[in-house]
């Protein structure tokens, strides 16, 4: 239809009115657009606060533990039968050892590695005069191709032994896998539970880890104390908390230029 047909006042006031609907339309989806970073980022940031903060309850855990297991290395050398009947309290305190080895008696803690090596670790039961029971103590790492599988008779030492160590305690959490019955006395985790019925006699709460140096060449290499660094626990809360200010600061920087 010809323009002239409408009057020029009409034509004028008709325009505003298409462009008023296009306006709204985009102010809505930039709105929403808006919203949905908006709860998304401020989710995220909520996120990575909380797993920073998880972090740093870790860290301060592993501190904790770290003055009390540094408290225990230095204290006095106890003899065995003077620690506290709680293993938990007595659980990495240095102690004499004093007994027979039993070597037919030995069993391997397969899958320890050392430098980057595979290996395992031989404990053997000592006997003690006057005692019905025996104290598993592990001798030390001994190199394994696949992590299981060894011959210990090159490794044992002398029948007796004199020397020190520190008390550790055996895992109580489970699920703990039953050997394997082509080696029934190798166990991937130390339960003590089924660790007791491979011997002929009673074993104590605890084993100890030896750390007297090796007096012959048969001895395997000791298995060094735990280490009492703070791990990654600071440098993740870090981490974590960078990426929350990341979140924070890139739904600003949005807002500002839309």
């Amino acid at each position: 239809m010809p323009t002239d047909f409408w009057p020029r006042h009409e034509l004028t006031r008709i325009r505003p009115i298409a462009d008023l609907g296009t306006v709204h339309e985009r102010y809505f989806a930039v709105t929403l657009r808006k919203w949905i970073l908006s709860v998304v980022a401020t989710f995220l940031a909520i996120v990575f606060l909380a797993l920073g903060f998880w972090q740093i309850r870790r860290l301060q855990a592993r501190q904790s533990q770290n003055a009390m297991l540094a408290s225990r290395r230095y204290m006095p050398i106890a003899e065995l039968d003077s620690l506290p009947r709680d293993t938990a309290a007595a659980h990495f305190r240095r102690v004499h050892v004093k007994g027979i080895y039993d070597h037919a008696q030995e069993i391997i803690y397969t899958l320890r590695g050392r430098n980057g090596s595979p290996g395992v670790n031989i404990l053997t039961p000592v006997l003690r005069a006057g005692k019905d029971s025996a104290v598993l103590v592990n001798r030390g790492w001994v190199y394994s191709a696949d992590g299981t599988t060894i011959d210990p008779k090159p490794w044992q030492e002398s029948d007796t032994i004199n020397g020190n160590g520190f008390v550790e305690t055996f895992p109580t959490r489970g699920p703990f896998s039953p050997p394997n019955p082509a080696r029934p006395r190798s166990f991937r985790r130390l339960d003590r539970s089924a660790l007791a019925k491979v011997f002929p006699y009673p074993i104590a709460d605890y084993y100890v880890v030896l750390t007297d140096s090796a007096t012959s060449a048969s001895a395997p290499p000791r298995v060094e104390p735990v280490s009492l660094d703070e791990g990654p626990h600071r440098a993740y809360a870090i981490q974590w908390f960078s990426f929350a200010a990341i979140s924070i600061i890139g739904l600003g920087i949005f807002l500002r230029r839309t």
